[in-house]
């Protein structure tokens, strides 16, 4: 039988040794103020600041990313967590008061945040710097060494976010390890106190099945089919011209980008005019350009699956509309109507620039099918009718929910960003990324003898069984 390999970080230390290193960290960090948190992440922010040619070419080298989409979706949202985080730390660290209660008349309490302790990131690869520095912002904000597994898909990028790791920070605080998936799996055979993992559902389901192991709370930022509700009330053009960004931004590689469209049939013809229109304009017709100034699927097998579920759909009746030319990993951007329900892009997350697009007649329909299907990570209406924004927020369960936009929920820090069942579970950004990577623990203050002596050793007295009864109902 074969030994284990042997797994290193990027500076060259055995996974153990840094593991081990990182406990006694874990203890010097979790009395660290403010201050120091706020040095650490600044420090991070800068680096990466300095390196910024660096992740532009990298980008381009893994997913033909230009530099524009690098810095909206890549350098903007970490920078805007750093900065929300080192304004916001020491308010955020402050323990919370809580008021007594009647049975607990005479004490005081609060609520302290301490740091989880060891942590464990797995980045994904759609948005690798941003989906990967971005939760460690908020795990350094709470006060925690972190374990970093870059893509192994992106392996560019992934060098880039080592080599800026290493020159930030010592092992024994922030430590990454590149390599294949088999990495990641000997990282989560370690007993982390916190997982965060960004990724499909699949993987998702064995990152918290290997977290289960050791009892490790998680963060789960998953994915799923997030539709689009475009009423008879919308603003056709505004709607188009959101969708048409939100989905084929990063060939449609954006846990959160519109999966598919449902167009009230009023309006259908219009609206899909507009889109013809937008997609003309944005991205023309030339292929040449397209390719060259596109973002391309991450690799062959992903190009592979998503030309399959647009021959799928095709093949079961689908009406091209626009685009569906592919030249090795660029597929173009590409829009589909009559799809079937039948087709595997209508049961699956496409991950991809194809976007279907359907009728409905009565807005119960579209519910029934959201509410039919697993809970997604966003829901996007398009409407200037408030009852109909008021159902939609009543009658359905989502992540989060944008109206008349789409994707910008992810960007307000005030907001919790984060999935429902199988879109996830945990929040991330801003206060409450810190919160994710931090413990609630409830501290109480006795300041009066009695509450003591009201709790005693040996047989319950009978006043306090009477108290015990008259509080059933009332307190």
């Amino acid at each position: 039988m074969q030994d284990d390999p042997v797994v290193l970080s990027a500076a060259g230390s055995a996974l153990p040794e840094v593991f081990a290193r990182q406990g006694a960290t874990a203890l010097r960090w979790r009395a660290s103020p403010a201050s120091q948190r706020v040095a650490r992440i600044l420090r991070l922010r800068d680096a990466l600041l300095d390196q910024i040619e660096q992740v532009y070419e990298a980008a381009h080298q893994d997913l033909h990313k230009s530099a524009g989409e690098v810095d909206l979706g890549e350098i903007l949202p970490v920078c805007l967590e750093a900065n929300e985080a080192a304004r916001q730390l020491a308010r955020w660290m402050k323990p919370r008061r809580v008021g007594a209660t009647w049975l607990t008349l005479g004490t005081r309490s609060q609520v302290q945040l301490q740091p989880r302790g060891r942590c464990l990131i797995i980045g994904p690869y759609n948005y690798p710097l941003n989906l990967t520095l971005s939760p460690l912002i908020s795990a350094l904000a709470a006060g925690n060494p972190v374990m970093l597994k870059p893509s192994e898909l992106t392996p560019a990028l992934s060098a880039v976010m080592a080599r800026l790791i290493t020159q930030v920070f010592p092992e024994d605080e922030v430590a990454v390890f590149e390599g294949p998936a088999q990495v990641a799996q000997a990282l989560q055979e370690l007993p982390f106190d916190h997982v965060f993992f960004t990724g499909s559902t699949t993987v998702g389901r064995q990152v918290m099945a290997a977290a289960a192991r050791h009892l490790a709370s998680v963060t789960l930022e998953l994915g799923g089919k997030s539709p689009s509700i475009v009423d008879a009330s919308a603003d056709l053009k505004l709607a188009a011209r959101n969708v048409v960004w939100a989905k084929f931004a990063n060939a449609g590689q954006t846990c959160i980008a519109p999966d598919h469209v449902y167009v009230h049939e009023s309006v259908k013809d219009d609206w899909l005019a507009c889109c013809r229109k937008e997609l003309a304009q944005a991205y023309g017709d030339s292929l040449d350009a397209q390719e060259q100034t596109l973002t391309h699927m991450v690799n062959d097998r992903h190009a592979a699956r998503v030309a399959g579920l647009l021959e799928d759909a095709r093949q079961r009746g689908a009406q091209l509309l626009w685009g569906g030319q592919q030249r090795g990993r660029f597929i173009e951007p590409t829009l589909l109507d009559q799809v079937p329900e039948d087709a595997q892009m209508m049961r699956r997350e496409i991950f991809g620039p194809l976007l279907p697009v359907m009728a409905y007649r009565e807005l119960d329909e579209v519910i029934a099918r959201v509410n039919a299907g697993p809970k997604p990570l966003a829901l996007y209406l398009y409407s200037r009718t408030p009852e109909n924004v008021r159902r939609i927020l009543a009658q359905t369960s989502s992540g989060g929910v944008c109206i008349n936009h789409a994707l910008l929920h992810y960007l307000h820090s005030g907001l919790p960003f984060g999935g429902v069942n199988e879109s996830g579970m945990g929040q991330a950004r801003g206060y409450h990324g810190f919160k994710s990577f931090s413990h609630e623990r409830a501290v109480l203050r006795a300041r009066w003898a009695w509450p003591v002596r009201l709790f005693s050793p040996g047989p319950v007295p009978m006043a306090l069984r009477r108290l015990a009864r008259w509080a059933f109902r009332r307190l």
